[in-house]
């Protein structure tokens, strides 16, 4: 499909808006896939908001806005996403909102089918569907890209393990938005150093929007390749899902509780170990239980794609759950029993990129 295809009708103007700070692995691979995105140059502008990155980000991000007039470096002092989306925001003069991730690629027709969605579903916000790949060819990334993707790893995400037609969601993987909503229910959620994202969509939602995920759209998103920047990463994620709860009057979804209380259980039951030892048994059978149930998964994925994941895969699946369940918990405690204030300082969070 190319940008002037009928079944997008006009070519509205669209504007791109990719936060980023340090990505030097990654911006110009993003930066050569919007160039060669089919929809007219002339109907897109893209925001490129750098968190004063120090790796050498900056300087690609300038050589592709001298070499492409509609690509522009925006400078983003408080380092993180919902700033840098909400600064891009600001400065759009597009019809559309397409937010896109410096750890993916998207296909060439990429915006031109978010338009063409739009209009058939007459939707609020579209997006695709995330294929998890591994940067790297390493085991743990490699492992780390199969556990991301598998609904042991991640539950029912659909964005995440797929789906077989369009279909109405709560979220989506960054989004095509009508720039009308962002005038009409506010810009996202700067408290939200991550997970904004969902907050955002929750109050859309509330709000009347409809949000659709497209099978045919499909980004490519490239996973962590160390345990540590994998955990870090699940751990701030599972840190403000409390807090968007609390925003929102709600949880966003069942699934999320599942890693808290893998955490939780066996820590409570051991607990009352001290006052009665049998519970010292019941904390290691719940132990136990998820340990035969990662091993058993492991097992089955790498008889498909390599025996030698096996640990790997076992290490990765258990990083991703308890670094959320970790993270949870302790948003659990920070931002409603003990009501400390929801501004989180990014330098001491230590951000995962």
């Amino acid at each position: 499909m190319n940008g002037g295809d009928n079944r997008v009708g006009k070519n509205p103007k669209v504007s791109v808006i990719i936060p980023c700070r340090n990505e030097k692995d990654f911006i110009e691979m993003l930066l050569e896939n919007i160039v060669s995105q089919d929809y007219p140059k002339e109907h897109t502008e893209v925001f490129v908001v750098d968190g004063m990155s120090e790796d050498g980000t900056r300087e690609v991000i300038r050589r592709f806005a001298g070499a492409h007039g509609y690509i522009r470096l925006v400078d983003n002092p408080e380092l993180v996403v919902p700033h840098a989306l909400n600064r891009g925001i600001r400065l759009a003069r597009g019809e559309y909102i397409v937010r896109m991730d410096t750890h993916s690629t998207y296909p060439p027709d990429y915006i031109s089918r978010l338009l063409f969605w739009h209009r058939e579903l007459g939707a609020d916000n579209v997006g695709g569907v995330g294929i998890t790949r591994p940067f790297r060819d390493t085991p743990v990334a490699r492992a780390a890209a199969l556990a991301l993707s598998h609904p042991f790893g991640v539950g029912n995400s659909y964005f995440r393990i797929g789906t077989d037609k369009p279909r109405e969601v709560d979220t989506v993987p960054f989004g095509c938005y009508k720039r009308e909503i962002f005038d009409r229910i506010g810009l996202f959620d700067e408290d939200l150093i991550r997970n904004q994202d969902d907050e955002f969509n929750l109050r859309l939602k509330r709000h009347g929007g409809r949000i659709f995920l497209v099978p045919e759209i499909k980004i490519i998103y490239y996973s962590r390749d160390r345990l540590m920047h994998l955990f870090r990463m699940y751990h701030q994620y599972g840190f403000f899902k409390p807090l968007v709860a609390v925003k929102a009057g709600a949880p966003s979804s069942v699934r999320q509780f599942a890693p808290p209380f893998f955490v939780l259980s066996p820590l409570a039951l051991a607990a009352l170990g001290l006052v009665w030892p049998p519970f010292f048994y019941a904390a290691c059978g719940v132990l136990g239980l998820y340990c035969i149930a990662n091993a058993c998964f492991s097992f089955r994925l790498a008889l498909r794609h390599g025996i030698r994941l096996f640990f790997p895969l076992f290490y990765c699946f258990g990083t991703v759950h308890l670094g959320y369940g970790t993270g949870y918990l302790r948003g659990l405690l920070t931002f409603t029993l003990f009501q400390k204030k929801r501004k989180t300082d990014p330098k001491k969070l230590g951000l995962s990129r």
